[in-house]
């Protein structure tokens, strides 16, 4: 008697709560009638990913050592080893020198980026973001805009350290802004390189091995040290060539106070290649990968 009394109050309270529960119809009813939520937008996206980014830095500081102790490193390093041989003294060598080392010392930083989208895809995080319903090519454009914070702050730490040994631009304040801006477009343009090379390669240790066998000689076969004039006619056609160069000069000539037309125009149609033929090539491995 008793079981039997306890199994009809269970299942009385059973049918309770089924009755109490949502039927299918009403939650169809409810999803139909509600509006989703607006699809971010492609600038939306990109911050959100490159907030991202910041956040990381955030978190593990370290990541700024190739920032701030690097750049200043190869400020000093240079400037006291070679200043007094190649030009006579170091004040006269750092106002040549400051504004092609730190081309050369941003350009180099841009090859992280594709190191991080390889630890990045290792880890599977690239899976989820495919399934989201956002612009396809925003998580890479999150990873160039959240390094263009590296970049500003490589360039204040060197520009403050060659201030203080020495370095005056002539352009003023105006020319030091220029100048950076023009470094800026570029290194974000050049990255574009280098997640190509994050998306393709298998390892992080790859995409560094490979990224400085590409930018070791692209940036010290430049005009960031000495002048070309004084190299054999063979590696002046290189150098004069290349698109280090053409930033350099820009910056330098910026921050001098001139105004390098074919510099400029030459360093934005570099950054103008890199990004179509480079980004258009990321985005079909990101896309197949």
């Amino acid at each position: 008697m008793t079981t039997a009394t306890t199994t009809t109050t269970s299942d009385r309270a059973a049918d309770d709560h089924f009755l109490d529960a949502p039927k299918a119809e009403d939650l169809a009813s409810l999803l139909i009638n509600k509006e989703r939520p607006p699809k971010p937008s492609a600038l939306s996206a990109s911050l959100t990913f490159g907030w991202r980014t910041v956040l990381k830095i955030k978190h593990v500081p370290e990541q700024l050592f190739d920032v701030t102790a690097f750049p200043i490193m190869m400020v000093l390093m240079y400037t006291y080893l070679f200043g007094g041989a190649l030009a006579g003294s170091t004040s006269e060598y750092i106002q040549f020198l400051l504004p092609g080392i730190l081309t050369m010392s941003v350009v180099m930083v841009t090859m992280y980026t594709g190191v991080a989208i390889n630890t990045d895809i290792s880890k599977g995080v690239f899976d989820r973001f495919r399934t989201l319903p956002i612009w396809r090519p925003a998580p890479m454009v999150g990873y160039l805009l959240g390094d263009v914070l590296r970049y500003v702050l490589a360039s204040a730490v060197m520009l403050t350290v060659g201030m203080i040994i020495g370095y005056r631009p002539d352009g003023g304040p105006l020319g030091v802004l220029l100048g950076v801006a023009l470094l800026v477009i570029f290194a974000f343009s050049f990255s574009w390189v280098w997640t190509m090379f994050g998306l393709m390669l298998r390892s992080e240790k790859s995409v560094m091995g490979v990224s400085m066998m590409v930018i070791f000689p692209l940036t010290f076969l430049s005009n960031v040290f000495v002048d070309p004039k004084t190299m054999p006619g063979w590696l002046q056609a290189f150098v004069n060539n290349s698109p280090v160069t053409h930033v350099a000069t820009g910056v330098r000539e910026l921050m001098a106070g001139e105004w390098p037309a074919a510099d400029i125009a030459w360093s934005l149609g570099w950054s103008a290649f890199f990004v179509i033929v480079f980004g258009a090539w990321t985005m079909r491995l990101y896309n197949r990968k």
